[in-house]
């Protein structure tokens, strides 16, 4: 048997309001890959904290190599080779790679050696294949190249066991392939990777033994080649998932939103939207496949206010919205979730209840003569967590402090609820365990059959095939084709996503 390089004992982690881990044990092989998996609040990234020392534990024991480890702070675990990649990044947007990498490093002295640090950050990339010119600003570089950043960051350090907190939730479909194949040459070079993830076709693909947790606990650990996804999904949430949702007929209503030859420049000021057209209605749901990079993100931004476009048009309904501030055209019905749940989507130190009233602090009944009704906003929030089944320690607490999924659920619910004529969600269920996937799902086709132009954008294939009545691809910039649902097949939608165009989807 290979050995045991981390073993948790007896781990105990609480909150106030809530015990995240309860006597949890956990066993890391040398040379495996050994995936957490849970719902969201289950417990998975607490626990990971705790190894990586951002967390101490209430009880319990960590042994590193056989030898108990009294990890403080992340510097310790690093130490003693344990690095962790967060599901939230841990840079700097306004500095280099170069710069993120040497942040921090006791080895750095005043003078840094930039060329040498260059130099084995390119190694690393290209050992990797992770495409990362260190001279380049993070805030330059897309979600993905920024985990790969992170990526990189932990290796220059040394470490030899990674904890991957959700590292496919920002990745497209072909970057997970190349993902795994990364892992894969780690493990092969003797490296030993805790994998978290809520994504049962991938866990089932790249795991050797999963242990699930549930409110806090182990439910139980399997080897992959003994076990199933339907048999996963059970030990995580204690019932059956349904993995293919029954739709309403389709009952289209007035055109809701219309694009007419939309441009738009990057942050780069390049080129990114390309002469956009197409139209969302009342009552479908319009889901728009593309890989990552292709002017989805900013499609987004330029119908929700966010972003001007440099020529083209934008109506909801018969206004036309194009280039108008982002509270004219909410005022207009239209809502949004965002792809970064974190620093667009929610204000991290605010607490839960502030977050969720967000689009109705100045208005009645929460707002009264300029005054907020805590009563009315706590009654509010208080719905919306029951309703999404949202799992917070205390309505008082920083958002930050809830798990991705949480706060995922959190953004939704409060978007859903504004009642609106056209809801923009991008990557809804990023991050989001089957359960609540399942939740949210449901909740797009609810608003959909409620009358509701629904544009999901999404880099999950299944999903847009799962809930969508139309489907467009994105290339470049510019819709390659719209197919109906029942005319749409994922190798025509491939090519279109590859750029190659026919007739047929024109």
């Amino acid at each position: 048997m290979p050995d045991i390089v981390v073993a948790l004992k007896n781990i105990t982690k609480r909150f106030p309001g809530v015990t995240a881990n309860n006597a949890i044990n956990f066993e890391l092989h040398g040379g495996e890959i050994h995936t957490l998996l849970g719902e969201n609040g289950a417990g998975k990234t607490t626990l990971m904290n705790i190894l990586d020392g951002i967390y101490r534990p209430d009880g319990g024991e960590i042994y590193i190599d056989g030898k108990r480890a009294d990890i403080h702070n992340p510097a310790d675990a690093m130490a003693k080779g344990i690095g962790m990649i967060h599901q939230h990044f841990m840079l700097v947007d306004t500095l280099t790679v170069l710069e993120n990498v040497v942040l921090g490093l006791k080895s750095q002295k005043l003078y840094v050696n930039k060329k040498a640090v260059a130099g084995k950050i390119r190694t690393i990339s290209d050992r990797y294949s992770l495409g990362i010119d260190p001279y380049t600003r993070i805030w330059q570089l897309s979600v993905g190249e920024q985990q790969r950043v992170e990526i990189i960051k932990t290796l220059f350090k040394g470490a030899r066991i990674l904890i991957l907190d959700e590292p496919t939730a920002v990745l497209t479909p072909q970057e997970v392939r190349t993902s795994f194949d990364i892992y894969r040459q780690m493990i092969h070079e003797g490296k030993s990777i805790i994998f978290i993830s809520h994504k049962l076709n991938e866990v089932m693909e790249i795991s050797d033994r999963i242990t699930v947790l549930r409110h806090g606990e182990v439910i139980g650990t399997v080897k992959r080649a003994e076990t199933s996804k339907g048999e996963l999904a059970n030990m995580m949430v204690g019932r059956e998932i349904l993995f293919r949702l029954k739709r309403k007929p389709l009952k289209r209503k007035k055109k809701i939103l219309r694009a007419e030859n939309v441009r738009a420049l990057d942050d780069k000021g390049l080129p990114a939207l390309n002469g956009v057209t197409f139209d969302v209605y009342g009552g479908e749901i319009f889901g728009l496949a593309g890989v990552s990079g292709n002017g989805q993100k900013i499609l987004s931004q330029v119908i929700t206010g966010l972003r001007k476009v440099t020529s083209g048009n934008i109506f909801i309904e018969d206004i036309n919205v194009t280039n108008a501030s982002a509270k004219k055209i909410t005022g207009q019905g239209t809502n949004y979730v965002p792809p970064d749940r974190l620093k667009v989507g929610l204000v991290p130190n605010l607490s839960t209840m502030d977050n969720a009233i967000l689009r109705r602090y100045n208005r009645p009944p929460i707002s009264n003569n300029y005054f907020i009704n805590y009563r009315e906003a706590a009654e509010y929030t208080e719905a919306l967590i029951k309703k999404y089944d949202i799992k917070v320690p205390r309505k008082e607490a920083p958002v930050k402090l809830l798990s991705g999924g949480n706060m995922q659920k959190l953004i939704l619910a409060r978007e859903i609820s504004e009642n609106p004529k056209l809801l923009v969600v991008v990557h809804p269920t990023r991050g989001l365990d089957v359960g609540a996937t399942e939740l949210i799902r449901k909740e797009l086709l609810k608003e959909r059959d409620n009358g509701v132009a629904v544009l999901l954008i999404s880099e999950d294939l299944d999903e847009i095939f799962m809930i969508s009545d139309r489907i467009g691809v994105i290339y470049e910039g510019q819709i390659l084709g719209i197919v109906n649902i029942e005319d749409a097949e994922i190798k025509r939608i491939g090519l279109l996503m590859a750029g190659l165009k026919d007739k047929s989807t024109a």
